[in-house]
């Protein structure tokens, strides 16, 4: 009797393991990679200094972790089928085997400190900040839409500036933030209702947008010009899928030409026609919903020069 079952078992393994090789033939043919492979799933366009750190960073990451990966599944597959049960004899036992247990103990503890240790080192790089930015932006989120408003540097004995004008989002608009490149760029956020969240997938990270005193600080310097789109990255309610907005990026020049532009009155459209770029994003549409500020604010408090 256990002679049959032990010449059943591997034709039951073998039609197992055709089964599982089949059924993951049939899922990875749907899967579409795309030029994502090249970056381990991260993104590489960055636009930004800082992010080319946290791509390196990710790609060591990565790395390192398929070393360890490979090591550890080699070990288990060596072992699988060197220590496969071959008779009833019990096989030698390792356990408290001290050098052993020291390995596999002391080597992961160093895996993660060395990761920790790199992480870090970019940690703080990207949260550096500079007395004096080229530019900074005071970012507004709220139910669901954005202002950007654009500030004259901080003011004697409060970190926020003077704004000298500002881009406001609505229902049929986008909003266009416009910002230059090689210039160090300075992000001040809050929000007037909920959490929010500012992202821009080729900045490579995101920070959240908190209502009330708390302001999350951060810089950039962009070194590509051209269009990307901005979501909010937090659930923030009904229409939070649709509370978009665009980035965009230009020559130093042409951002001074459309700030005097904003500042003699122009439109946010009117100023991006006046340095030849499109008037209206070009990387995301509006959607049908009530997303401006007399929403946000029935009593009519003004958001500023805006669009």
């Amino acid at each position: 009797m256990s002679a049959k079952r032990s010449k059943a078992r591997p034709a039951v393994v073998r039609l197992a393991a055709f089964a599982v090789t089949g059924a993951v033939l049939v899922l990875l043919s749907g899967c579409d990679v795309g030029s994502h492979v090249d970056g381990f799933g991260w993104p590489q366009n960055g636009i930004t200094e800082q992010s080319k750190r946290m791509y390196d960073l990710w790609i060591g990451s990565v790395v390192a972790a398929l070393i360890v990966g490979v090591f550890v599944w080699g070990l288990i597959f060596w072992c699988v089928i060197r220590y496969r049960k071959r008779g009833e004899k019990l096989p030698v036992q390792t356990r408290f085997n001290m050098p052993m247990e020291f390995l596999y103990t002391i080597a992961p503890v160093l895996v993660v400190s060395v990761l920790f240790y790199y992480t870090a080192i970019v940690q703080t790089d990207i949260n550096r900040t500079t007395t004096n930015p080229a530019v900074t932006v005071e970012v507004e989120a709220f139910k669901w839409n954005w202002q950007f408003n654009y500030q004259d540097g901080p003011t004697e004995g409060s970190r926020v500036g003077k704004t000298v004008t500002s881009t406001l989002g609505t229902t049929e608009i986008i909003p266009v933030l416009v910002l230059p490149t090689g210039r160090t760029i300075r992000f001040e956020e809050t929000s007037r209702d909920v959490i929010h969240s500012f992202w821009v997938p080729e900045l490579l990270f995101k920070r959240d947008v908190f209502p009330g005193n708390v302001r999350n600080v951060f810089e950039v310097t962009i070194d590509q010009t051209g269009a990307y789109v901005g979501r909010c990255a937090e659930l923030c309610g009904t229409y939070h899928s649709m509370m978009n907005f665009e980035l965009r990026a230009v020559s130093g020049a042409d951002y001074d030409k459309f700030l005097a532009a904003k500042q003699a009155g122009q439109s946010t459209q009117q100023a991006l026609q006046s340095i030849g770029q499109d008037p209206l994003a070009s990387t995301t549409s509006p959607f049908p919903t009530r997303r401006d500020q007399s929403n946000f604010n029935p009593g009519g408090t003004a958001a500023g020069t805006g669009s």
